[in-house]
């Protein structure tokens, strides 16, 4: 695997009870930042890790039933938070990143998509499948957007499920096998099933953390994966399945546990968003 430098980018927040996301949690909302991960290449240079939040979010649900999205989750997002502008800021055109990897389809991972118009959109073709097979009000009740999506979408799309297979190194068992996005074994996307359809994580050699695997929604926090404690079952099956999340979850745990040198970040890990660059206006 080839070094690649990370940059986490913290795009928004929502507000949410912590208990639908930890069993037993509590019920008063809790702030959950969205991060976005800009990956450095050595020779593709800016490569994203989902987009995060951005203003097409609240385009995207101003009108009903997709506002009933904003109303469960309700979003906090400074001007200038979003993807493209951290990336300007950080001295990266949008029109210049190469690929833009895509955890899962839900809208505060893709909001940002279309702010990065010559990138390759690697993601799970069973995702896009599941995206466009429901009506406006079973897509929103998944925390689906499909007016999200790019109008170029589907010829720049390349799809884990025709990626080589690799095999991973021992330090991350029991995961395996991953995909080979570019080629080089730089950047390995993994499925982590249960959260929704199509649902998939990346490893990478971090050039300031050494092994780090960035395991998107599969769990919402460290302390989750720390202790192996899943959201309730109402909530895991309100999105995807619940036996499957839950196996992915213990499968982490355990990697966890084994390996406690690999860097693992979920995307709304509030431990993540305290060492990460904050975005202040």
């Amino acid at each position: 695997m080839r070094w690649i430098k990370t940059v986490p980018l913290l795009t928004g927040s929502c507000r949410h009870p912590q208990a639908m996301t930890l069993i037993k949690g509590t019920l008063k909302p809790v702030d959950f930042h969205a991060l976005a991960m800009l990956l450095i290449h050595p020779d593709e240079g800016p490569i994203l890790f989902d987009t995060g939040y951005d203003p097409a979010f609240l385009r995207a649900t101003k009108a009903f039933p997709e506002r009933l999205y904003r109303y469960a989750t309700p979003v906090d997002l400074p001007e200038g938070a979003d993807a493209a502008s951290q990336c300007r800021a950080l001295g990266y055109k949008p029109e210049d990143v190469k690929h833009v990897i895509v955890s899962h389809f839900h809208g505060d991972h893709i909001a940002g998509l279309h702010a990065f118009p010559k990138a390759a959109l690697h993601c799970a073709r069973a995702g896009l499948t599941d995206l466009r097979r429901h009506g406006r009000l079973a897509a929103t009740r998944r925390g689906l957007l499909p007016s999200l999506l790019p109008s170029d979408f589907d010829s720049r799309a390349r799809f884990f499920e025709e990626a080589k297979d690799v095999a991973l190194p021992p330090d991350y068992e029991p995961f395996d096998t991953g995909k080979d996005l570019l080629g080089d074994g730089s950047l390995i996307a993994i499925e982590l099933p249960g959260h929704c359809p199509g649902h998939w994580g990346l490893a990478l050699k971090d050039s300031n953390y050494g092994f780090h695997f960035l395991v998107a929604d599969a769990a919402w926090s460290l302390q989750a994966i720390r202790e192996n404690r899943p959201p309730p079952a109402i909530a895991t099956n309100w999105l995807g399945e619940t036996l499957k999340a839950r196996n992915t979850l213990t499968a982490l745990h355990r990697l966890h546990t084994r390996n406690r040198e690999l860097r693992l970040t979920p995307c709304h890990c509030p431990e993540r968003a305290s060492e990460s660059r904050i975005f202040r206006t």
